[in-house]
């Protein structure tokens, strides 16, 4: 696949069809970027996608929104990349809105995020017009995943990473305040950085980790029916164990699990015979886990909170863990922190 330049020349149910000259290439609707609009006689950028073989013609299928547009662009703005100092180890983008791409050097002394974002930004910049203001953040490859998802949660804030390998899942704690900006707008930094490692990612709030260690909450989790997140709800109006929530009125318990008066009452009865034991503390379950603890490198519901979310379901010359396009690093945390 290689970058084309043409015209558009029209419309077919959606479809763009781009005039490269000899011939006809067609850009798809998934293809197109949702926040840009072509006209006819427009100039066009687009990835050369696919060759399909049909009768006698071949038609070529284009794309504006894969990975490898992103990356061809950036291969097209960075002599580094083309000279092969600088590598381009994954991408991750949710076109028109923001990517993701992690970056490492073959020369230690070639900064790989620097050489992408340019002198005052140019380079990067250049890419981002071409996506039309799709933000990107750079951020410095790691073959250790703990380190790879501390890089590509930023800027959040990273207290710790527990890596399971068999399972290929992370999870991430961070401080209470830096949920929200680790889980990012609709969950968006989350997923990116999911699909940028291929590692399941989970994210929880330091107070949220401390209470999985707590044998009350433990025991609370052990209803069935009870998740982390009705087991805040539990919690928050008073009922800290099983054993309280066996004592607890049926009108309570119907409100803050959502069950009907027969299955709360049966709730009820299992509770009583819910022990509550000790368990081991979140620093014990963490070793246990392969706690991978994270050092400083030098260089769904829209009304539901982040770690409720997380139950039902990442300056040119200073950038210590990732680059970005644009200043709006602060996000307001909407769904998911729980990635796949």
């Amino acid at each position: 696949g290689t970058i084309v330049n043409g015209i558009v020349q029209r419309f077919e149910r959606g479809k763009m069809v781009v005039n490269l000259g000899r011939t006809d290439a067609v850009l798809p609707r998934e293809g197109q970027i949702p926040k840009r609009s072509f006209k006819q006689g427009d100039r066009i950028r687009a990835y050369l996608q696919e060759v399909r073989q049909e009768s006698r013609d071949s038609q070529l299928i284009l794309s504006r929104t894969c990975n490898e547009f992103l990356i061809k662009l950036f291969e097209l703005e960075v002599p580094e990349i083309a000279e092969q100092i600088v590598k381009i180890m994954g991408a991750a983008r949710e076109p028109g809105f923001r990517a993701k791409i992690a970056v490492t050097s073959t020369e230690s002394d070639v900064d790989p995020v620097g050489a992408c974002v340019g002198m005052k930004g140019a380079r990067v910049q250049n890419v981002v017009q071409e996506l039309q203001g799709e933000r990107i953040d750079i951020v410095p490859w790691s073959p250790d995943p703990a380190k790879y998802v501390y890089n590509a949660l930023a800027p959040a804030e990273v207290s710790m990473v527990i890596v399971d390998e068999e399972q290929h899942s992370l999870l991430v704690v961070v401080p209470d305040d830096q949920l929200s900006l680790a889980i990012g707008r609709q969950g968006q930094n989350v997923r990116l950085a999911s699909r940028l490692l291929s590692w399941r990612i989970d994210v929880k709030s330091e107070q949220r980790y401390e209470n999985l260690g707590n044998p009350g909450y433990k025991s609370l989790l052990a209803i069935d029916g009870v998740d982390e997140a009705k087991a805040d709800k539990l919690v928050a109006a008073g009922i800290h164990s099983a054993g309280e929530f066996a004592e607890a009125d049926i009108e309570s318990i119907m409100r803050l699990v959502g069950v009907n008066e027969d299955q709360a009452a049966v709730l009820k009865l299992q509770a009583a015979d819910i022990p509550v034991t000790q368990v081991a503390s979140p620093l014990e379950e963490a070793e246990r886990l392969f706690s991978a603890p994270v050092e400083q490198e030098e260089e769904t519901s829209d009304d539901a909170s982040d770690d409720e979310l997380g139950n039902r379901i990442a300056d040119d010359e200073s950038v210590p863990r990732q680059a970005v396009s644009d200043e709006g690093n602060g996000e307001e945390a909407m769904p998911g922190n729980t990635v796949e």
